[in-house]
């Protein structure tokens, strides 16, 4: 059984990767490696559509939060929160001891995050409504038609294309069309 407990560190948003390799370099310059476990970043594949082509990134999860399994002794503490970009540990109270966090929800974390990857179902949604789109799959491909109604579950978009002088609503995904 080790002594190391998961913890929350706040740090800047968008500089959770930089926290995390600094915070490992800290550590080892000190020889406290056998202090310290994983850092984690919590990250999620996104899907986002650029170009008409899908394009899948990684992007953080929880913007401004580090999780770091560590045996919190000594100096390791301050050592950390002291490095660039590190706000605070998450605790009680401001400036209180960090507190660490329950089996559960690091299990909870953790597990969530392998499912984030795994899934890649995020998709960022690039459209908006009233937005002017041409359609680029399917029957209707070439139609231009504006955005009526983004249903973000089913990833689907209506859109209102002109077809022989009428308004006619069409339900197409996001795949189907493209910003004009």
């Amino acid at each position: 059984m080790s002594d190391k407990k998961w913890y929350v560190i706040k740090t800047i948003s968008g500089q959770e990767e930089k926290v995390k390799s600094y915070i490992e370099g800290e550590i080892n310059r000190e020889g406290l490696d056998s202090y310290l476990g994983q850092i984690v970043v919590p990250m999620e594949n996104v899907i986002q559509i650029k170009d008409g082509k899908k394009i899948t990134k990684q992007k953080v999860h929880m913007p401004g939060y580090v999780m770091v399994e560590a045996n919190l002794i000594g100096e390791l503490p301050h050592i950390i929160k002291n490095v660039p970009g590190v706000i605070s540990f998450l605790s009680a109270v401001k400036g209180g001891d960090p507190i660490p966090m329950r089996k559960k929800e690091v299990d909870r974390m953790l597990g969530k995050m392998d499912d984030l990857l795994d899934s890649g179902d995020a998709v960022s949604i690039p459209f908006i409504v009233n937005e002017t789109v041409k359609v680029i799959d399917g029957p209707f491909n070439g139609f231009n038609g504006t955005i009526e109604k983004i249903n973000e579950e089913k990833r689907k978009l209506e859109v209102m294309v002109l077809i022989f002088g009428r308004k006619t609503p069409l339900e197409l995904n996001f795949m189907q069309v493209e910003k004009i």
